[in-house]
């Protein structure tokens, strides 16, 4: 994959890096008590526990006594599961990434085929090559692949999903639907209930309490912040459809607006198709494209002449998203990580005692227990795989 673009004409995630970055490595002995906690937060590594849990969490309902429990799902229906999983199906893409963060990669039996092509989920768990993918790239389920993996539960996103499995003989738990921040962390808890482990438990304690503190440490900083100083932005979703935007009802609208932005696509519902002339009137002062085609993304727009106008080109204001065991930008447990790097590239005089390497660094050691080089944090934050050069 090339990494130039048009010479000067485009800030790719490698370049802005750098410049957010410069003022960090100035400040490291004047950063501030808030911003210290939050480091503080993510290094607090936690030895793995993989004993039956004591402690649940609010999808707990009751123990049978017999080695199975019951919960409730996403819809509040109650499921009885083990107490502690030993074989889990993972059906939708972005919980896979949760499990794993819980410690429950080794009790994956299956996953989907989009999960096993992530570069960074395989370099960071490789054990998920070995495992099957029953879910199609088009979403589609192999049931009879599924049944030969024998899981215990299968975790789905929806209630089409979960009505297949049950079909089928299996126990399935929606675990999908949630659409904002707060979501993220019921479903980090509902997944931890699930795994049963007091490692899983212990874990997603600990990653909420400090994907809040994120969330507050930058209300607080952004409490003050005037309307007439938030830039508008644009949210791509993928850079093979740079038309395709991201409007309100989502959870990247509500990052952005955490962020001290303003999402320039709001009086669109969710991720649509919109139309070059509605871009045009959006005038986003930012754009930023998610996914892990964000390259070829940023080669569109910056190399088309009729984005030649645009203020975030014209300013060299086109960003890639960084790009994880997950996308960032989405439901993501790395979305910790997003609202701060989010809140940093809007408004960088506001947070330049946050080092984002360092803040992703000490995320992937404590959560996945990976070492991450400074090298690597800096790819990831690019929006870039293991292998770029």
């Amino acid at each position: 994959m090339k990494l130039q673009m048009k010479k000067g004409f485009a800030l790719t995630g490698a370049a802005l890096l750098l410049a957010l970055s410069a003022c960090s490595a100035a400040s490291t002995s004047s950063t501030s008590s808030a911003s210290a906690s939050v480091s503080a937060s993510s290094q607090a590594s936690l030895a793995y526990d993989s004993s039956v849990s004591t402690g649940h969490t609010e999808f707990f309902v009751r123990d049978n006594g017999d080695g199975t429990k019951v919960i409730k799902d996403y819809t509040g229906k109650e499921i009885t599961i083990p107490t502690k999983v030993e074989r889990l199906a993972n059906a939708w893409h972005a919980n896979n990434q949760v499990v794993v963060l819980l410690g429950g990669g080794p009790n994956l039996v299956a996953t989907t085929e989009y999960v096993k092509t992530i570069p960074w989920m395989k370099q960071v768990f490789p054990g998920i090559e070995n495992v099957a993918a029953p879910v199609k790239t088009d979403n589609s389920l192999n049931m009879e692949e599924l049944i030969a993996a024998k899981p215990d539960v299968v975790l789905v996103s929806n209630t089409k999903q979960r009505e297949a499995v049950e079909n089928a003989g299996l126990v399935g738990v929606q675990i999908g639907g949630w659409s904002d921040l707060s979501g993220v962390q019921k479903g980090i808890s509902l997944a931890a209930e699930v795994l049963g482990t007091q490692g899983a438990y212990d874990r997603s304690v600990q990653y909420n309490k400090y994907q809040q503190h994120n969330i507050d440490l930058i209300k607080d900083r952004l409490e003050d912040l005037p309307e007439s100083a938030k830039p508008k932005v644009l949210h791509i979703g993928t850079g093979t459809k740079v038309k395709n935007v991201t409007g309100s009802g989502v959870i990247i609208d509500e990052w952005i607006k955490l962020a001290g932005g303003i999402n320039a696509a709001s009086s669109v519902n969710g991720m649509k198709d919109v139309s070059m002339e509605q871009i045009q009137s959006f005038a986003p002062d930012i754009i930023i494209i998610g996914g892990d085609t964000s390259e070829q993304g940023l080669e569109t727009i910056t190399s088309d002449p009729t984005w030649a106008d645009i203020p975030a080109v014209k300013n060299h204001r086109v960003i890639r998203n960084p790009y994880g065991t997950f996308n960032w930008d989405r439901y993501s447990a790395e979305g910790a990580l997003q609202v701060l790097w989010a809140a940093q590239l809007l408004h960088p005089d506001k947070f330049t005692d946050i080092n984002m390497v360092k803040e992703t660094r000490d995320f992937y050691k404590t959560y996945y227990g990976y070492d991450l080089t400074e090298d690597e944090a800096k790819l990831i934050l690019a929006g870039d795989p293991p292998t770029k050069k």
